[in-house]
């Protein structure tokens, strides 16, 4: 690699993670080429020669960070073995993830959108990070339990993370309410625990009554 393009990369590093800051520490309405590079220690005119357009910058950014995030926790996410542990797992990625000002940026990101046409795109993509992973773990720890063949792992996986993007969103104005709330699924968690419990018997029996349920 020549100095050159490390150099480059470097800048378009500082730019993606600057923008991220920008826009959990200033919002949406304040970033711009000037704050960003502010933040990044740039010159301005680096956003247009790296990106094109402030637009394209934040859809890359809002990848990046996606990407980066979902690399936290991959490692995670593939050790867990039943409902109840993707929940925890669930609650303490959300613990940490506000901690670090993403759930803050999570809402800029969603706030833009309307105004940004690159950002719905680029934060949708960002999600289907997240999708991906929690559906490979859903049907992992779901094939063991009388539920596993009566569930759409996929279309579950987004209703998961759609439930966690609305309680991210929901706890800015309501933390207990958002902490009731994760405290219900980790409730369904255990209920699912319960019947994994069950003998062969009771799991058969289980599996006739869903298998009439859903003729």
């Amino acid at each position: 690699m020549s100095p050159e393009t490390a150099k480059s990369l470097e800048t378009k590093t500082r730019l993606l993670e600057g923008a991220l800051r920008t826009l959990t520490e200033q919002g949406i309405a304040k970033t711009s080429a000037r704050t960003v590079a502010a933040t990044a220690g740039v010159n301005q005119a680096l956003v247009f020669y790296h990106f094109g357009s402030v637009d394209e910058l934040l859809a890359a950014a809002c990848r990046y960070g996606a990407e980066k995030a979902v690399a936290r926790y991959r490692e995670r996410l593939a050790e867990v073995g039943t409902l109840s542990e993707l929940l925890t797992v669930g609650r303490e990625i959300h613990e940490r993830e506000r901690a670090g000002g993403h759930v803050a940026l999570l809402g800029q990101l969603l706030a833009g959108a309307p105004t940004h046409p690159g950002l719905g795109p680029a934060t949708a993509a960002g999600l289907d990070l997240w999708i991906t992973e929690i559906e490979q773990a859903l049907r992992r720890v779901l094939a063991a339990t009388p539920f596993g063949e009566f569930t759409d792992p996929a279309g579950l996986a987004r209703a998961v993370a759609a439930s966690f993007v609305g309680i991210e969103l929901y706890e800015g104005v309501d933390e207990a309410g958002a902490g009731a709330a994760l405290d219900a699924l980790e409730q369904l968690g255990a209920l699912v625990a319960a019947v994994e419990s069950l003998g062969p018997v009771a799991q058969r029996a289980v599996r006739h009554r869903l298998r009439r349920r859903t003729q």
